[in-house]
């Protein structure tokens, strides 16, 4: 017995450290260019299919300004999406179950939050090159 709570002493930091590497900071990704050619509206349905697509429940939508929230088992995040003739911008609002948190200044949240927004990022980005 004494045995088993020693070593379970021992591997408890390294699954600390281990539990650590799932975090990443949070950083909004970089705005994304709307060709001159895109009119609003086709950027708003351009940003409500790849949500959909994606799982995302749009909760908020109003013209330039969309509001979402995604569920993945016990996990989720919402977001803000703004856009206007020139780029379009993906913000972070706050989430459940993704480890957020601030440490030293630095925002850091569960590394898959940043998957699901590339994922979105690169979904909106296609569709805009195709028009």
């Amino acid at each position: 017995m004494l045995r088993n709570k020693f070593v379970l002493l021992l591997l408890l930091p390294l699954l600390l450290l281990l539990a650590g590497w799932r975090e990443a900071p949070l950083v909004n990704p970089d705005p994304i260019a709307v060709p001159a050619k895109v009119s609003q509206a086709e950027v708003g349905k351009i940003i409500k299919k790849a949500l959909i697509q994606r799982k995302w429940i749009v909760s908020e939508d109003k013209p330039g300004a969309i509001k979402a929230t995604l569920l993945v088992r016990d996990h989720k995040a919402r977001i803000a999406i703004d856009w206007n003739s020139k780029d379009i911008r993906i913000s972070y609002i706050d989430s459940e179950n993704l480890n957020f948190t601030e440490k030293k200044g630095q925002k850091l949240i569960h590394q898959n939050y940043l998957s699901w927004i590339n994922n979105l990022v690169t979904d909106i980005s296609g569709e805009l090159v195709m028009l």
